[in-house]
């Protein structure tokens, strides 16, 4: 059972908000002079798009990914049809009850303006909204445009975390704290280490009983599986801090385990399981807030379009985008998709992108939070040509 820190109504008034770390997961929230919320999800690993979002009608799609494909639409543990040319995959099935409330919506064909392959460097231009690496990122850019009037001029918060993911990094302070028991070590670590030591007649069997011990199942152990209610507690606490009245109304949550180089039919069902588990959590905790409430699931880059020799893919470039929220303009994918014939593969092996992640967050800061053009500069340094993503909101 997950216990919560208790907020004052002061703790909150000041900002000082909750994070929690569970396994691959963790969160960070700030608070903001609004009644809007805004959530960043980061899927860290790189999540294959063309698997969470299953571009079926596309006729080259079998020619190279037949192994990976999930069963069609209408058959058992078939994809769930997203208007006739997509599928959710079938591991996302409270997902889509979401979109079929119109309150979600799949961005297809998406990267950031990097062409990096690197996670570390991927995952520091995506937080940084920038062409160069900073030391700041754009929550935290937009947090402080958000607080400049001058009753929220002391407005500060904290992420219970050995550190602050950079997204929320910069002159907004944002201050850490970590449980005396925390363990900055994550599952895929320990499953990896028994995965090195699998062949060893001694050391094998000893790290397996070793971390049965420790709560890690036999599925976890052979990496096809994730604490699905770990995530999904990690969302339902979040949900509960940005619900109150005084609580905070922006939050960063991590979630690894996207780096699907081998087996990945059954690992990336058991991430986006978990996944799928957060967000539904998230809708059930807000409550009415949800009405007010804006989620960006986003991730580095995309992966290879072709299989591996072992049934994984590599690190690619477009991949695909999820919002969600009360007020989302949802129930439809939105996408410019460039085809997977071969002479359209972005470097003759990726999905081409066709839509920047900024302008997927321009587009919400703009129509959810009321950050103008001016402001958009700020929060995203030299993206004047980049437009925000318009109708993403109901009117």
């Amino acid at each position: 059972m997950m216990h919560l820190p208790t907020l004052s109504r002061r703790s909150a008034l000041l900002g000082l908000s909750s994070a929690l770390v569970m396994g691959r997961a963790s969160l960070a929230l700030a608070a903001a002079p609004t009644d809007k919320r805004f959530a960043v999800i980061i899927l860290r690993g790189a999540m294959d798009g063309l698997s969470a979002v299953v571009p079926y009608g596309d006729r080259y799609l079998t020619q190279w990914r037949p192994e990976l494909l999930p069963p069609p639409v209408g058959k058992p543990g078939g994809m769930l049809d997203l208007g006739g040319f997509y599928g959710l995959h079938p591991s996302l099935s409270g997902m889509h009850q979401i979109y079929k409330a119109g309150e979600l919506l799949p961005v297809h064909a998406v990267a950031g303006s990097y062409r990096s392959r690197s996670h570390f460097e991927a995952q520091d231009y995506m937080e940084s909204g920038a062409e160069e690496r900073m030391d700041s990122g754009w929550l935290n850019r937009a947090l402080a445009l958000l607080q400049q009037a001058p009753a929220t001029a002391h407005t500060s918060a904290i992420a219970v975390d050995v550190t602050v993911p950079l997204l929320l990094r910069g002159a907004t302070n944002v201050a850490t704290w970590a449980p005396p028991s925390f363990d900055p070590l994550d599952a895929d670590l320990y499953t990896r280490i028994v995965a090195l030591n699998q062949a060893d007649p001694i050391t094998g069997p000893a790290l397996k009983d070793a971390m049965r011990q420790r709560g890690f199942s036999d599925k976890v152990l052979a990496g096809g599986d994730h604490d699905h209610e770990a995530f999904g507690s990690l969302c339902a606490a979040a949900a509960k801090l940005m619900r109150a009245p005084d609580g905070p109304r922006l939050a960063a949550l991590e979630l690894e385990g996207w780096d699907t180089h081998t087996g990945q039919p059954a690992r990336i069902a058991s991430a986006l399981a978990e996944l799928d588990s957060g967000l539904v959590a998230l809708k059930a905790g807000l409550g009415d807030a949800w009405k007010q409430t804006v989620v960006v699931v986003i991730t580095e880059f995309g992966r290879t379009v072709r299989a591996d020799g072992t049934l994984g893919t590599d690190h690619g470039t477009g991949t695909a985008a999820f919002i969600a929220g009360g007020s989302i303009a949802g129930g439809r994918v939105q996408a410019n998709w460039p085809g997977l014939a071969q002479h359209n593969l972005f470097e003759d092996r990726d999905l081409q992108p066709t839509a920047d992640l900024r302008s997927v967050a321009k587009g919400l800061l703009s129509a959810h939070l009321g950050l103008d053009g001016a402001a958009m500069l700020k929060v995203f340094p030299g993206s004047d040509r980049v437009a925000p993503m318009p109708r993403l909101l109901r009117a």
